[in-house]
């Protein structure tokens, strides 16, 4: 039933939207395509037709329709993993807003916008049962994201007045008021400019809240076939890492879909480039091991914690920020038990001291008919009277004030408790990241000793092939310059012989080919020589 109690904000506004037969009513035939187009989303169908037998009336009030959504339609979805969740909420979330959107219209908005404001407005509201069903904002929670609006535009939230206001009134709110909030903002410098930095604020936040998107950057990643590290732009979330070639999120690389099973480790190794360092950490889950690197230490805490973080919430019903929202509700429920409790407290004392005050009274005229008898005693009697009124007054407020610094006293005990564990908690984690740097500082300078020793006996090896290399190239021209000369020589034979052709006679001219041929064949080559010198040379050495 986790599905249906995140979408009820927003079948509520779906619900409200509808045509109304009367006060808090709403006819079957309305419901059913209601119920119809969110029972597709889920592949279920005909799941309407059951709503003409739910109730003798033609007519359902909006805990009927409630009842039986969870009883005919939620009840037979199994979720197990969070990023089902997620895409089953966003798409009953858009036909309840396909059908609750005329009623929120602004200029000043797309309705991309508005529809992000309506999710993010569901996602923080509180749905109050009390009576007639009613769905509203806490001011708490409307300055959260004030304040997070401020900060994306680059103002101060402290002096901004409209947080301020918030802070101050206890008034909730409901959708129309919501959107009248970031109104407020546009109205202030509407701009195109200004306009775009305003979508790219509330494209912001609907990632943050509704997408559960825990944290956002650039990341170094390890390749599978080559082991060089090659940067991302990362979005994690609580269910899956997506790695992006770049910021506008629009190529995607890869996704990693995170579960528990996955561990973290911090590696100590070097960059394969020398004018860097880089800090890596491992994601190992069975046999698979995917290694990331960061530039510097602060990045890497704040990426293994981020990804611990989603770890944990990858395997829980709810998301991270809507997890946030469940506790600061609770907190603020219990602070308003505490309330009430201090103010019951303060009433029974008040009670008393009205019992008090009235045996006083009753003493009062009991000393009254005596003081008839004795004038002198009268007196006697009314100063007493007056003093014990006095002290019963004083008593009464000593004890109202014990009773608001006892309660105080604990609140504060509480809160120093809860400090002092997180100082604790702090503590024992900076020794165990200071001991974990001080190792791997040890280990680095052990590594950089062999490291320059293995690149002095590479300097000396390659100035040694470089000297045998400029040897063999002076070799080579040499040879070179032997064959050229050769060359030269055997052309300028063969046209002394061409002259000569006509003088000789045939027997001559026979036996001077064969001993050109014979002389030619007998005697190696000038490349020939020069090979042999320099393997004999290499020989030598």
């Amino acid at each position: 039933m986790v599905l249906l109690r995140n979408v009820s904000n927003a079948i509520w506004h779906a619900f409200q939207a509808l045509h109304q037969e009367s006060e808090g009513l709403v006819a079957k035939t309305k419901l059913k395509v209601l119920t119809a187009n969110m029972a597709s989303t889920l592949d279920l169908y005909g799941v309407e037709k059951g709503l003409e037998q739910f109730s003798s009336t033609s007519t359902l009030n909006f805990q009927h329709f409630l009842d039986y959504l969870q009883k005919e339609v939620f009840s037979s979805i199994l979720i197990t993993k969070l990023r089902d969740l997620r895409q089953y909420e966003e798409k009953i979330e858009e036909i309840c807003w396909l059908i609750c959107r005329k009623n929120f219209t602004s200029t000043l908005f797309k309705d991309t916008q508005i529809f992000y404001l309506f999710r993010i407005y569901c996602l923080f509201s509180d749905m109050n049962s009390d009576g007639d069903f009613s769905v509203s904002l806490n001011p708490e929670e409307a300055v959260i994201i004030l304040q997070k609006v401020t900060e994306s535009l680059g103002l101060d939230c402290e002096k901004d007045k409209r947080i301020t206001s918030l802070n101050k009134g206890h008034k909730t709110f409901d959708f129309q008021e919501f959107i009248n909030l970031f109104v407020e903002f546009k109205d202030d410098k509407h701009s195109l400019e200004y306009d775009q930095s305003m979508y790219e604020v509330i494209n912001d936040i609907y990632q943050t809240y509704i997408k559960d998107v825990v944290k956002k950057g650039y990341l170094l990643r390890k390749g599978y076939l080559l082991p060089t590290f090659k940067e991302y732009w990362v979005v994690l979330q609580p269910c899956e890492l997506s790695l992006y070639k770049n910021k506008n999120e629009k190529e995607l690389s890869g996704v990693i879909q995170l579960d528990p099973q996955f561990a973290l480790r911090p590696i100590h190794c070097n960059s394969p480039t020398k004018s860097e360092k880089l800090l890596k950490f491992s994601l190992k889950s069975g046999e698979r091991n995917i290694e990331f690197a960061t530039r510097d230490h602060k990045s890497r805490i704040q990426w293994i914690t981020a990804l611990q973080l989603a770890i944990t919430y990858s395997a829980g019903e709810r998301g991270f920020q809507r997890d946030l929202i469940i506790r600061r509700k609770k907190k603020r429920e219990y602070e308003e038990k505490m309330k009430k409790d201090e103010e019951n407290i303060v009433l029974k004392q008040f009670e008393m001291a009205r019992s008090q005050l009235e045996e006083e009274k009753r003493a009062r005229k009991a000393a009254e008919e005596l003081a008839r008898v004795d004038s002198r005693r009268v007196a006697e009697l009314e100063d007493m009277k007056e003093n014990l009124e006095k002290l019963l007054e004083e008593e009464i407020q000593a004890k109202r004030d014990e009773e608001i610094v006892r309660a105080l006293q604990a609140r504060v005990l509480a809160e120093e408790w809860e400090k002092r564990e997180e100082l604790e908690q702090l503590q024992k984690e900076q020794t165990a990241l200071y001991e974990e740097e001080k190792q791997k500082r040890i280990e680095f300078e052990q590594l950089q000793k062999e490291k320059e020793v293995e690149l002095s006996l590479a300097e000396q090896k390659l100035k040694e092939l470089e000297d045998e290399r400029i040897k063999l190239d002076k070799e080579l021209k040499h040879a070179r310059f032997k064959i050229i000369r050769s060359e030269e020589t055997k052309e300028d034979l063969e046209s002394r012989i061409d002259s000569l052709l006509p003088t000789l006679s045939g027997a001559s001219l026979r036996r001077t080919s064969s001993f050109v041929m014979s002389s030619s064949r007998d005697r190696p080559t000038i490349f020939e020589n020069q090979v042999f010198d320099t393997r004999r040379s290499r020989i030598k050495k």
